[in-house]
């Protein structure tokens, strides 16, 4: 199961994997200024999307009930996740019309209140072998669902093309079992999520020649 994780938590992960992605050695030193401002940085970017997720539980409160949305603080960001069986039929990729209104509603958040987050759209599917649908595998088809959705914001939803992405990763990201018709089920689904900003972090010759107070190195 995906972690749930506090606001602290959320903050050293990211500030951590922006050094990651840097893929250069970094000082932190006491009170740099620098570090000080990402972290404020960081957090303010997370009360803004705990507001988001406040907002987005209220307007999907039936559909959180009936099991057809969950939503969660996860390491990579506010995740919202669908059911597929509720947007598409068995093997297809084509959105319900009646699925459209709940997209409407997360699309409505994501267009007003965070609007300089960027969204990764992830497909997904259980472990069964595609027989009959026409697909290649499930690569293509949770590929194929994810960028479904992913037009389904960008056309006239005030969605920027810019700020999306999708992925389909198959059956390689189960939550649950695919030994239950329940955990095949929960591992058929659509994530939306919203994506911290990694701030840039200082490559080693610049940080070096700030005055030295150093607290350790980190690869």
């Amino acid at each position: 199961m995906r972690q749930k994780i506090s606001k602290s938590a959320f903050i050293i992960f990211i500030f951590v994997m922006s050094i990651t992605l840097s893929g250069c050695t970094i000082i932190f030193q006491r009170g740099r200024r620098s570090d000080v401002e990402k972290i404020g940085e960081l957090s303010s970017q997370l009360d803004e999307l705990m507001s988001a997720r406040n907002l987005l539980a209220d307007r999907l409160k039936q559909e959180i009930q009936d099991k057809q949305v969950r939503l969660e603080m996860a390491e990579k960001g506010l995740v919202i996740t669908f059911v597929a069986d509720i947007l598409f039929d068995s093997g297809k990729a084509k959105i319900k019309p009646e699925a459209m209104p709940i997209l409407d509603k997360v699309a409505r958040v994501l267009s007003e209140n965070l609007v300089d987050f960027k969204i990764g759209i992830e497909g997904h599917t259980d472990n069964q072998p595609i027989k009959y649908s026409g697909w290649k595998s499930n690569w293509e088809l949770s590929t194929a669902r994810a960028l479904s959705v992913l037009h389904y914001l960008s056309d006239g939803k005030g969605i920027a093309e810019t700020r999306l992405s999708a992925t389909g990763y198959g059956e390689h990201h189960p939550v649950a079992s695919n030994d239950t018709k329940d955990g095949m089920q929960l591992n058929r689904r659509v994530e939306i999520v919203v994506l911290p900003k990694i701030a840039k972090v200082k490559k080693q010759e610049e940080v070096t020649k700030e005055p030295a107070k150093t607290e350790g190195y980190y690869k």
